[in-house]
């Protein structure tokens, strides 16, 4: 591991200041990813500018409408101790290993957008906001690809806002050593429509798919995904499941979190 110098700020402008000071400043939330990356010598920040002391960013919030917010330094363990919404506990209590839970912070993973993580499922699925010390992104306009995101340079994740949802559902095929999501699929039916959002297939990250959305819409059993097809061509295909396993997988975790759901 390179050296470094690691700063704690307690408020949100102080982060970004130190931030800003230089491009070699890089934040960190529970470190569940950059860490084991410095370790490696993957990477060579100058400095690291941890989140985790600032309480504004920390605790789970939920109104009298059902609107859930929770701020983006919350931990896994947090999020499934008192996230009361449908399915979101359930997918955070899942994540990982204890020491995984009671560290990592649903705003570091939505950052780093892994490939495999859980909560992105759940953020686009939710139609959730994700909110910045300098504006409001839309679940839609937020995931980029594999490992990338609509955020700026210096900005950081404050908090995560769900809207009220009817029912919802996430069904995860983990990969045993890692707890990843080989493949996870999360359903939610809202007022306005099904949102079918799947993790760890796709080489370009977590997708809607819009084909079962369509048919749950139409139909919302798990009947209206049987006949469905998933296309393979962008699945990713590793020493842990070929593509078109990965294809079938999406079909069948849907199905099964509609029932759930």
């Amino acid at each position: 591991m390179y050296e470094f110098d690691l700063e704690r700020p307690t408020r949100v402008e102080d982060a970004v200041k130190l931030l800003s000071d230089s491009v070699e400043s890089q934040p960190l939330g529970g470190g569940q990813t950059l860490i084991p990356t410095l370790k490696q010598r993957l990477a060579s920040p100058e400095r690291l500018v941890s989140l985790t002391g600032i309480d504004s960013m920390k605790g789970v919030f939920t109104d009298r409408g059902g609107t859930l917010r929770i701020g983006g330094a919350t931990t896994h363990a947090e999020v499934a101790a008192k996230a009361a919404y449908p399915g979101l506990s359930e997918l955070a209590a899942n994540i990982g290993d204890p020491a995984v839970r009671n560290r990592g912070t649903i705003g570091g993973s939505l950052a780093n957008n892994d490939p495999a993580a859980c909560y992105p499922a759940a953020v686009l699925a939710l139609n959730a906001t994700i909110g910045t010390n300098a504006r409001e992104i839309a679940a839609d306009d937020f995931f980029q690809g594999m490992f990338t995101t609509a955020l700026e340079e210096g900005e950081i994740i404050t908090n995560v806002t769900f809207p009220a949802v009817r029912t919802a559902n996430y069904q995860k095929f983990l990969q045993p050593a890692s707890r990843f999501a080989l493949v996870g699929v999360f359903v939610a039916k809202h007022d306005d429509g099904v949102r079918v959002a799947v993790t760890g297939a796709s080489n370009d990250g977590v997708f809607r798919w819009s084909a079962a959305e369509e048919a749950l819409n139409g139909d919302f059993s798990p009947d209206a995904v049987a006949g469905l097809d998933v296309p393979d061509g962008d699945m990713i295909s590793d020493l842990h499941g070929s593509g078109a396993y990965r294809a079938h997988l999406v079909k069948v975790l849907t199905g099964r979190a509609v029932a759930a759901a």
